[in-house]
């Protein structure tokens, strides 16, 4: 009697998750030390770049909860190796679980703009909760918060800027043949 375990993700998604997640760690963090430090157009860059891996990745691996072990793999990546404050994990969790949860109220990831709603949500309730976390934290000096909003605002429209790239780079690696679904 042979008894088979069913996996939820294949050891090929899980790796496949784990790439992109370090890639968009490495790639981020290549743009902005190549940017000289976090300036406008690095900023800018570096939120297109991991957007555009995000798409990519979810293109390639369509199953619920892709993008919460994402998210959980790349904020253990940032706390463990590159010293990141693990104070933004609520805020990273929150807004997967609700990008996760507005995929599937429009379809599932199976539908051709899947993917695209999960991110478009994650990027925009990851901001604003982000701006909460600090509004937490700044409270004394709201000042800082009211400098904090232009630099989300810019990293925000980065992300947008990398849908679109996203959509153009799964498009491409359709034809090659490297995201077949």
């Amino acid at each position: 009697m042979k008894s088979t375990v069913n996996r939820y993700w294949s050891a090929h998604e899980l790796v496949v998750i784990g790439v992109f997640s370090a890639a968009a760690k490495i790639s981020t963090l290549l743009v902005a030390l190549a940017g000289g430090g976090m300036n406008p157009v690095s900023l800018l860059l570096k939120n297109l770049v991991f957007t555009t891996l995000l798409i990519v990745m979810l293109y390639k691996v369509r199953k619920p909860g892709t993008l919460l072990l994402f998210v959980l793999i790349n904020m253990l990546v940032s706390a463990l190796l590159l010293g990141a404050s693990i104070t933004l994990l609520p805020a990273m969790l929150a807004a997967a679980l609700v990008a996760e949860t507005a995929v599937a109220l429009a379809g599932g990831y199976a539908r051709p703009w899947g993917p695209l709603v999960a991110v478009a949500v994650f990027d925009l309730l990851f901001r604003i909760c982000s701006l909460g976390v600090s509004w937490l934290y700044m409270r004394e000096n709201p000042a800082m918060l009211v400098a904090a909003v232009p630099i989300v605002i810019l990293g925000y429209a980065g992300a947008l800027i990398g849908l679109f790239t996203g959509v153009r780079a799964v498009r491409e690696l359709r034809h090659a043949g490297i995201v077949r679904q």
